[in-house]
């Protein structure tokens, strides 16, 4: 299957909590336009994203576009709180549903071995008698790699393997061997190099996958070249300093009164539920404080971005909104030892401006694709 992937990030709601996943969903090629519509003018709070989501899914499978009503499913999943018991239920039907229409593409599925554990992978070879290298990607926070498989597809057509899969904290990686978020990504990176007997890779981390890949590139050799689209370089430096000192005394000296503040919030606003719900299940903690101390731990200091020493592309959305544009400054300024450093910043004129280029992704795949080339690979 061959995938359209539209051009234009679109105002389908006023709030960018679900604009900006209405938009995500249509960019990979998966969603109508006129369902995303329809689904921004009816959408006001996290109960009518579920229900709305599932009345699309339902539609497209009695319509029989059961692409649509697949990743109709998994955007329906997304934002379900965590102690919601359907929220396995309807990631079961997404995976379900989406081997099934994809069941004649090729994908060969794989478990990597990790620890007592192991990491859903797959595998795309492509059609050509020779391929051009090897690219090894992943996603980030709370991503799956099924919803990158439009890319996959597309590194595949222009002659490259590609291989994909969910780390710690990740799909089922988390859900189905119960392995928590762990910012050291060489140790998965080791177990997925391992298991494919790969020596002469590109590496390819997407969103929170974009200091992941660089931690992964810093203390793993067989990673050749690396390609991050979004980069997080350091989480605590994310606001102003000042505001960088009060996160610090709040985690350290007021940690009670702060677990309680937190639990309040996520009572009262629906959005801090999600998003702190979210980060005590990926990192598998019992409090909102042990949480953030997870996210703390993914700071300059532990990146190690002096160790690469692989060529390096950078894709930022100049807008984006979950990441401080200073953070792409931050993070180029710090690869001091990479073999060649390319940073690419993308802004509204060409609709990829937004959090890893979500309005045009066929441009930030383009882009990908002619410096691999230019790179030889």
């Amino acid at each position: 299957m061959t995938f359209d992937l539209p051009v234009g990030y679109h105002k389908f709601h006023k709030k960018q909590i679900f604009n900006f996943q209405l938009n995500r969903w249509h960019s990979f090629g998966y969603a109508r336009f006129e369902d995303m519509e329809e689904a921004g003018r009816s959408i006001k709070n996290f109960e009518d994203w579920k229900r709305v989501m599932l009345d699309l899914a339902e539609r497209a499978l009695s319509e029989g576009r059961l692409m649509n009503a697949a990743f109709y499913y998994r955007a329906a999943e997304f934002y379900v709180f965590q102690d919601d018991p359907e929220k396995e239920i309807l990631y079961d039907k997404f995976i379900e549903l989406f081997y099934k229409v994809f069941e004649s593409d090729g994908i060969e599925r794989f478990t990597v071995p990790y620890g007592d554990a192991a990491m859903p992978a797959l595998k795309l070879s492509t059609a050509g008698d020779a391929a051009k290298g090897t690219i090894v990607m992943h996603g980030g926070f709370d991503s799956y790699i099924e919803e990158f498989y439009s890319w996959m597809r597309f590194f595949s057509d222009r002659g490259y393997d590609v291989i994909a899969f969910e780390g710690p904290g990740q799909g089922g990686a988390r859900k189905k061997h119960g392995i928590a978020l762990d910012y050291r990504w060489e140790k998965p990176a080791k177990a997925v190099l391992d298991y494919f007997d790969l020596n002469d890779v590109t590496w390819l981390g997407i969103s929170m996958g974009g200091y992941f890949c660089f931690r992964a590139a810093a203390f793993e050799p067989r990673i050749k070249r690396v390609i991050a689209s979004g980069v997080a370089y350091d989480y605590m430096q994310f606001p102003n300093k000042f505001f960088q000192w009060l996160m610090m005394l709040f985690f350290t000296r007021f940690r009670n009164f702060s677990n309680r503040s937190s639990y309040k919030k996520m009572k009262k606003d629906e959005m801090h539920r999600w998003i702190i719900g979210n980060l005590m299940y990926i990192s598998m903690t019992e409090t909102p404080m042990d949480a953030f101390d997870v996210a703390r731990d993914m700071n300059e200091e532990n990146l190690h971005s002096e160790l690469v020493k692989q060529d390096v592309l950078i894709l930022t959305g100049r807008n984006d909104h979950f990441i401080p544009f200073k953070m792409h400054r931050m993070q180029v300024e710090a690869l001091t030892s990479a073999r060649s450093v390319t940073a690419k910043v993308f802004t509204k004129e060409t609709q990829a401006h937004n959090h890893c280029q979500n309005g045009n992704f066929g441009l930030a795949l383009e882009t990908m694709v002619k410096w691999l080339g230019d790179k030889s690979v």
